[in-house]
């Protein structure tokens, strides 16, 4: 004896909507994570396995890594210029036959020097290159103010004399620490507010670095 063929349980997550839904989730952002896919559709992470490997075909490979397509005038100029990136950051989805993503990578330079500018609307006012081996912390930018406070006396008279000027810094750990800001409280030099990046809000990019 033995049972007739039945069709059994219907199922309920893997279904043709779902395994549409799957494809156009992978063909819009090849990184996207089963996981992320599995909360967005509300369906078990195992269930989009399945449509991934099953349904579509579809793997996670890492990215090849190859040489940059260097121009002639950038072979003479970093003319050693190597591929140096870490496994697997990077890795996406593709189709049974398609070939391995590629990615391209950069050396670390073997020589990086840390310069600290500062600037207003008429020109540089200090620049102080940090040494080599050196952690620009709190201790270490409280003596680089006191530098700064010494050049604006010297170059900016005027608004040394009325207190009249505003320092505007990033968020970084030597700037907000509590130390520092005691030390500007003493020094009686008034902060700006850091805004979010914008285009608009960065002249670094039209006025410092070109005269960089």
């Amino acid at each position: 004896m033995k049972d007739d063929e039945r069709s059994g349980r219907p199922t309920t997550s893997r279904t043709d909507d779902n395994i549409v839904a799957v494809y156009k989730m992978v063909k819009e952002d090849r990184n996207a994570t089963s996981r992320l896919i599995a909360d967005t559709l509300g369906i078990p992470k195992t269930v989009v396995l399945r449509i991934l490997r099953e349904d579509l075909k579809i793997r996670n490979l890492c990215s090849r890594f190859v040489p940059h397509a260097l121009t002639r005038e950038q072979m003479d100029e970093r003319a050693d210029l190597l591929v140096r990136v870490s496994e697997c950051q990077s890795s996406e989805c593709v189709g049974e036959h398609s070939p391995r993503p590629k990615n391209l990578g950069f050396q670390k330079p073997k020589v990086k020097t840390k310069l600290i500018v500062f600037f207003d609307s008429q020109g540089i006012v200090d620049k102080e290159f940090v040494q080599e081996g050196c952690t620009v912390n709190t201790e270490y930018y409280k003596g680089v103010l006191d530098h700064l406070i010494s050049r604006i006396r010297r170059v900016r008279p005027a608004l040394y004399r009325t207190r009249d000027f505003f320092l505007l810094h990033d968020n970084a750990p030597a700037h907000s620490a509590a130390k520092f800001r005691q030390f500007l409280t003493q020094k009686q030099v008034a902060t700006m507010n850091h805004p979010p990046y914008s285009p608009g809000l960065s002249p670094l990019d039209y006025f410092l670095f070109p005269k960089v």
